[in-house]
């Protein structure tokens, strides 16, 4: 991608696009994207304290892949919701369990960098990143069986060539690009890359961490969101996305906010439970070449 003022895409606002529909009639698409990630405990925290080792930082993460994870795992499979992991491709070898029953539970796995001590927009080069994505994707592809073929940027951060060297790599669908609700065309080298809603503001990131909202605000604003997405799916259908970390929800305190969130939403009979991979072939099969037209 050349460097720019505006995206590598067209603008085309939601108002003047051909209705989208979902598979059997659903109005809603609704996917969860647990963020599984790990840190290097010999290098700096991403919480701006330059203390090496950073022990309480780096303890309260790794409760995430020790204990957390595993309760959201519960609660996921308690609504039948297949989730599509942004993974770390050093989890793989720094806590394979969390694979394991990732792989048991038919889960999907997106690239997420090798660790997110450090972010794309670090490395220094092309051939740097290229390693680095190549790396990820291998290591990823060895331990579930699968190269994956979605990608989600440690810190959603990109250089001008990571679309063009992820597309070169395979991947088809990416989330960095947060500025929508529904899938668009991202413009590539090799050829366009699907960007899929991952939302900007819908995840216990942004709620716990940059707005400090207690358990029970966490949980209305999953219902108010998807109160929102749900009425205007009547028209069009939207993509409702929730970011997850495990070692934010999947604390004691905030785990049974997110059961009762998702309780709420699986009353709804035509929200469909998707995972990343499952909307792009949706939406490539059915719909882009209606949006290409225009």
């Amino acid at each position: 991608m050349k460097p720019s003022r505006t995206g590598p895409f067209n603008y085309l606002p939601i108002i003047h696009r051909p209705k989208l529909t979902w598979p059997n009639g659903k109005r809603l698409a609704f996917w969860v994207i647990p963020n599984i990630e790990t840190f290097a405990l010999n290098e700096k925290m991403p919480d701006g304290n330059p203390v090496i080792p950073n022990v309480f930082s780096w303890s309260r993460r790794e409760y995430g892949n020790r204990v957390g994870v595993f309760r959201i795992m519960k609660v996921l499979e308690r609504y039948g919701i297949r989730a599509t992991v942004a993974l770390n491709s050093n989890v793989c070898a720094d806590a394979p369990a969390v694979i394991e029953e990732g792989i048991r539970l038919g889960w999907e796995w997106m690239g997420h960098g090798e660790t997110n001590t450090r972010k794309m927009s670090d490395c220094v080069s092309p051939e740097e990143e290229r390693e680095v994505i190549s790396r990820t994707l291998d290591t990823i592809a060895q331990a579930t069986g699968k190269r994956p073929i979605g990608w989600l940027g440690p810190g959603l951060q990109e250089t001008w060539d990571t679309l063009d060297v992820l597309s070169e790599q395979g991947i088809k669908y990416v989330g960095d690009w947060t500025c929508d609700d529904q899938p668009y065309s991202l413009n590539t080298a090799h050829g366009p890359v699907l960007s899929i809603p991952y939302g900007h503001d819908m995840g216990d990131k942004t709620a716990v961490d940059h707005l400090s909202y207690p358990p029970e605000f966490f949980m209305r604003m999953m219902i108010d969101t998807f109160n929102v997405l749900y009425r205007e799916s009547a028209d069009s259908g939207r993509i409702m996305p929730l970011s997850l970390h495990p070692y934010i929800t999947g604390v004691p305190h905030r785990i049974d906010y997110l059961d009762r969130a998702l309780e709420y939403i699986s009353r709804h009979d035509d929200v469909w439970f998707a995972t990343g991979s499952e909307i792009m072939e949706h939406y490539l099969g059915s719909y882009a070449s209606k949006q290409s037209e225009l």
